[in-house]
């Protein structure tokens, strides 16, 4: 119980920690977050990590100039890259056999089928839209290996998709997360970033697989 309060915690107040390691820490914080974002994105285990709201802090602290703005953009993206593909590829080596896994601590089987539910209806496209859905965007990689497609396929899919979800929230974090009325509220923000989406995954998977029991034939 009490390391899920300090993760929640973390990714409310993500703010306030990720300030004061760049006080305490300087330039590590770069390494800390390429290895937030890429650990996000590349091992189904960690889909709990803040990506939205850690992108637009780290722009919003750009903004102020405790970071530097073009670093943080080809950084977070190559980690989110890479990270994707790290996902894809262990999701192609395991193959269709990870359909028959159970639920554990180390698996999340419901969002694993969330994941291929949507993926069976919209395609490579998810893979652009999983990033900017928690929990999805860490398993739709991994499903689209397990489905086998090709590699370049899936390259232009991932660095399309990488590049608007870092340039998007990061650079929203920079040219407004320094308003007054945004740092106010900003765990509001923080926690609309995760709702949100996680209801839009909710009901598409819920669509998806109403849509796939209707074509099943009887």
């Amino acid at each position: 119980m009490d390391n899920l309060l300090l993760l929640i915690d973390f990714v409310v107040h993500v703010d306030r920690h990720l300030r004061g390691f760049v006080e305490a820490y300087g330039d590590w914080v770069y390494a800390l977050l390429f290895l937030v974002i890429f650990v996000e994105t590349g091992l189904v285990v960690m889909p709990f990590l803040p990506g939205d709201s850690l992108l637009f802090v780290v722009g919003a602290l750009a903004g102020l100039g405790l970071m530097s703005y073009p670093l943080v953009l080809a950084l977070l993206l190559a980690a989110a890259v890479a990270g994707n593909q790290t996902n894809y590829t262990i999701g192609r080596a395991l193959g269709p056999k990870v359909f028959g896994w159970e639920q554990s601590r180390w698996f999340n089987k419901r969002a694993f089928e969330q994941a291929h539910a949507f993926y069976e209806r919209y395609g490579g496209i998810t893979i652009v839209a999983a990033r900017f859905m928690p929990f999805l965007r860490t398993f739709a990689p991994f499903v689209a290996g397990v489905a086998q497609m090709t590699r370049r396929k899936f390259t232009f899919f991932d660095v399309t998709g990488g590049a608007l979800w870092v340039g998007s929230l990061v650079s929203a974090g920079y040219l407004f997360g320094n308003i007054p009325w945004v740092a106010a509220n900003l765990s509001k923000i923080i926690w609309a970033m995760i709702l949100v989406p996680g209801a839009l995954i909710l009901v598409g998977a819920w669509r998806a697989r109403r849509q796939a029991g209707v074509n099943t034939p009887a």
